[in-house]
């Protein structure tokens, strides 16, 4: 029977996060949306993940309102958000009510598809956000996170989307964010999932950076998958995803055809050639980003991971010590129980890589966030953490064995009153809970511009600042 597949476009998300280390504006997608809300994508992915930190801290953008102009010119297109379980957009684990106020804001705002994903595959980071997601009336996608390791069978991935569909998922994700899915192991993996779901839509997710992820989305597709995530063509390859109009070609005239035009695609295209142009042009895409690297088969490093590694390395003037962190990071992974590398694993593993390489002694010197994932902090590794190795990290850390977020009281209403005099809009108190630091800098800008102050000439003393 002819199937459908449906197409994910994430140029507004994942691909300038992978390539330009998410630093698109909203002015920049303003020319192209109404264009592509015609397309007939089954969605757009353009919010979540690394954008929210980004418009706060580098763009001096309000996230909700980035949101709320892409709702208005893509009325007829499902918007799609990446939303990691218990940590939310930020970098640590969240209380229950904060986890619920997102959820029903961001779909309050304009967001239909909610991806939900945990950095360590534990179930018990999900629930929480899957539930709100339907008691929202949203659609709620949870990602298995996909890496390789001796743990990770088919078998492995079966079960952990079994108690996925358990938990109240409308859909699954196979969420392969390093490039590690071979075609041979896509084929496999989605048979194995259908077979066992087989009512279950199932979507694919891969980045280029390994060079196969066009005949890895082919193989998943006549394997039984619903679903793919591509990049328009000027923002795809390297660390970001396959090229769509490529994907739609290839599909094209067989039982799979997506239905979309390549003459639509086209002007989708001519518009994103001029960014990726001026992206070159002011130095924010580093052309090695477009370069296909098989070793990332090896260093099982994420594009979004890499872009912003290098970046950070060029401004500590250690550019040099590129290859020898890469190597570093499949020890530390080993190490620390083979977490899969995604937001904020990929940071904390990535981070410890950088400090054993730097000072010539592993472990020598330990990231609070490293030794609280060794502790359990962020939840349970897929495998066991050596004793020994948890205990040299860890010193006399408490060992955490349950759910983290159990631990936390509820904080909306005194993140509330910390912020009273700054809030402008409900969901400010999502921006503050996440980014602490960040949020206060961007609303007193916020302020500052709608009463016209010169912020430079600003007399900070007569400024009240919460704490």
């Amino acid at each position: 029977m002819a199937k459908k597949i449906k197409i994910t476009e994430t140029a507004l998300r994942d691909a300038h996060q992978s390539l330009i280390a998410t630093r698109m504006t909203t002015e920049d997608m303003l020319p192209i949306l109404d264009a592509m809300d015609k397309i007939g994508y089954y969605s757009l992915e353009c919010w979540g993940g690394a954008t929210y930190d980004a418009c706060l801290r580098f763009l001096n953008e309000d996230p909700w309102k980035r949101l709320r102009t892409i709702k208005d010119h893509c009325p007829n297109t499902k918007l799609q958000m990446l939303f990691r379980g218990q940590n939310m957009l930020g970098y640590r684990h969240y209380a229950d009510d904060c986890v619920d106020y997102l959820v029903e804001r961001s779909i309050a705002n304009g967001i239909d598809i909610i991806r939900i994903f945990d950095a360590l595959n534990d179930i018990k980071n999900l629930k929480t956000a899957i539930t709100a997601a339907n008691r929202e009336g949203g659609h709620a996608q949870v990602a298995i996170s996909y890496t390789t390791g001796p743990v990770f069978t088919d078998e492995y991935y079966v079960e952990y989307a079994k108690r996925i569909a358990d938990a109240g998922a409308n859909s699954i994700c196979i969420k392969d964010m390093a490039a590690l899915l071979t075609p041979s192991r896509a084929e496999s993996l989605v048979k194995a999932i259908k077979k066992a779901l087989p009512e279950m839509p199932l979507q694919i997710h891969t980045h280029y950076t390994s060079g196969l992820a066009s005949m890895c989305l082919l193989k998943a597709v006549e394997a039984g998958a619903d679903g793919i995530d591509t990049a328009i063509s000027p923002l795809a390859l390297g660390t970001s995803h396959a090229p769509t109009e490529s994907m739609v070609a290839a599909l094209e005239g067989t039982k799979y055809d997506t239905g979309l035009s390549i003459r639509q695609l086209a002007e989708i295209r001519t518009y994103f050639m001029t960014l990726r142009e001026k992206y070159i042009e002011n130095g924010l895409l580093d052309p090695k980003m477009l370069a296909t690297d098989a070793k990332a088969l090896i260093y099982q490093v994420p594009g979004g991971m890499l872009s912003n590694l290098l970046s950070q390395l060029k401004q500590a003037g250690k550019e040099d010590k590129l290859t020898e962190v890469l190597e570093e990071v499949p020890r530390v992974r080993e190490d620390s129980g083979y977490p899969p590398l995604v937001t904020p694993t990929s940071q904390i593993v990535g981070t410890q890589a950088v400090f054993n390489v730097i000072t010539g002694e592993r472990y020598s010197m330990c990231t609070q966030e490293f030794k609280g994932m060794v502790a359990g902090e962020y939840g349970t590794t897929p495998m066991p953490i050596d004793p020994e190795f948890q205990k040299k990290i860890c010193g006399n850390m408490e060992i955490i064995k349950g759910r983290p977020a159990d631990r936390l009281e509820p904080e909306l209403d005194k993140l509330r009153s910390e912020i009273a005099e700054w809030m402008e809009q409900p969901e400010d108190v999502l921006s503050y809970a996440q980014f602490p630091k960040v949020a206060l800098d961007f609303f007193e800008k916020r302020r500052n511009a709608r009463l016209g102050i010169n912020g430079d000439l600003l007399d900070k003393k007569n400024m009240i600042h919460p704490m």
